[in-house]
Formats: C-alpha cells, structure tokens, sequence
C-alpha cells in the first residue's frame, strides 16, 4: 500500500519530454505504414491511367474485361467487351491491380 502511495506522490519532472517522443514516435510509424505506401499507390494508378493507350487489355473495378479501342480526350475511352461490341466508361473505372495480373506474363515451368 505505502508503494502505491508513493508512486501516486511522486513529482512528475520531464514526464512531458518522454510522452512527446512517443507522440513524434506513433506519428512516424503511422506516416510510414500507412500514409506513404497509400500515397504512392494513388501516384501509380494516376500513372496507369494517363499511360493507357488503344490495344491494352484492362479490367473494370465492376469486373467487365476488354481491350481499349479508343482513348477520348474527356476521360472517357472506348472499351471493346467482344469483336464489335463497345462501351464508353471512365478512366478512374479501371482496376491498376486486376488489369496487371491480367497482363502479366506468363510462367511455364519446365517439366521434368
């Protein structure tokens, strides 16, 4: 009882220099882990988009898979669904993480 008690009286000095650190501390961790991969995913995505040109294969955040057919200049583009089926959507509609696991090539391994 008498430890609780003098732990409970003790003169708090530089208490608030620690509890700052730890504050810059959980602020720097947030940042890293969670602000900076974000940011950089949204500068990606921005890039895919402004990088897309007639004959990519692409896939919709709704699913719909197609090659662009036509780039317009109002953010939109001509999507081809089948051989001589289009649909006009949105460039911010377009999913940067299905339409790179569509194009990505490939690995066969050799069976032995």
């Amino acid at each position: 009882m008498t430890q609780v008690f003098f732990l409970l009286s003790a003169d708090p000095k530089g208490g608030g220099t620690v509890q700052m650190l730890m504050m810059g501390a959980i602020i720097l961790v947030f940042w890293l882990f969670m602000i900076r991969p974000q940011a950089k995913k949204a500068k990606q995505q921005k890039q895919f988009i402004a990088d897309m040109k007639k004959g990519d294969k692409i896939v919709t955040i709704a699913g719909i898979h197609g090659t662009i057919h036509k780039v317009n200049d109002d953010n939109t583009l001509q999507l081809e669904v089948n051989p001589g089926s289009y649909i006009k959507i949105e460039r911010s509609a377009i999913s940067l993480e299905w339409s790179q696991q569509l194009n990505k090539p490939v690995v066969i391994a050799d069976a032995k």
